[in-house]
């Protein structure tokens, strides 16, 4: 079976990270977005659960965006890869560089508040000519509680945590993902300071609660009850606080190297893959 070649890049404009996000349909086939500049989000569910493939949504969305500056941590490099010519920062399974790029992003942050401080703001807004950081952290549990030495673990996580509940106003905003949601990856004092929360299935009750939040699988909402068949299909706890059943939309490799590559080109980066010959098998520039 061969690949037919995507279509050439149309000339449309870029998106915006202040627009809102597609993320896929409810249950009664209504279109669910969010939006992602004032926001963060976390994103956990067992392998295979839909997890990887919906934080590619938001990455497409924000490659798209000229006013946001994409910074990718990525343990397994595969996940968040194809994107790396559009990011600022791709760190693979280091993690050295990862805290260097965290403690970069809380240097950003008290650079930005000290600017907001001196013009009598309290956040970054659309009008301002401050981009907006969007933190992708691929496999948290990586950098938090499998590689390097219990101290490095320690600084990794007070310096997330430091980002997730700082980065907001100055707009640095984190987006993360585990396949391992338990207590001990994402700690109750972390877990809370999350604004989006999506929980795909999860094989207990206590995982599907770390993502969304302490008692919701008593009041029926467990990622628990998701058949193991339905990949994609998740709840979603966003603005009205009330966990949403959806579908997440789906994005081809073939899709994510076209994105990525016209992305790329938007910003002037180079040009990784392919995009009309040999998709199935592009070489790497």
């Amino acid at each position: 079976m061969t690949t037919e070649p995507l279509p050439a890049a149309v000339p449309v404009g870029s998106l915006s990270i202040w627009d809102p996000i597609h993320l896929g349909t409810d249950e009664n086939g209504a279109s669910v977005h969010v939006r992602l500049a004032e926001r963060n989000m976390f994103i956990g569910g067992e392998p295979g659960a839909g997890k990887s493939a919906a934080l590619q949504l938001v990455v497409a969305h924000a490659a798209m965006s000229l006013d946001c500056h994409l910074i990718l941590v990525d343990g397994k490099r595969v996940e968040l890869g194809l994107w790396r010519d559009c990011a600022e920062r791709f760190i693979g399974p280091s993690v050295d560089e990862a805290i260097d790029t965290l403690k970069w992003l809380q240097s950003e942050i008290d650079k930005r508040t000290d600017w907001l401080l001196s013009v009598a703001k309290r956040k970054i807004t659309r009008d301002m000519p401050w981009p907006i950081y969007v933190l992708f952290l691929d496999e948290i549990a990586y950098f938090s509680a499998t590689v390097g030495t219990p101290a490095q673990q320690k600084e990794f996580n007070a310096l997330n945590r430091d980002i997730v509940a700082r980065g907001r106003a100055p707009g640095i905003i984190p987006v993360e993902a585990t396949q391992r949601p338990s207590a001990d990856i994402l700690p109750t004092s972390l877990r809370d300071l999350f604004g989006y929360r999506w929980a795909f299935r999860c094989s207990t009750e206590a995982s599907s609660d770390t993502i969304l939040g302490h008692g919701w699988a008593d009041r029926g909402y467990s990622a628990t009850s998701i058949d193991p068949q339905a990949r994609g299909v998740g709840w979603l706890r966003a603005e009205d606080g009330i966990p949403r059943r959806i579908k997440a939309a789906y994005l081809t490799d073939e899709e994510i190297i076209y994105l990525a590559n016209y992305a790329a080109q938007l910003r002037g980066r180079r040009h990784l893959h392919a995009v009309n010959e040999g998709l199935s098998g592009g070489e790497v520039a």
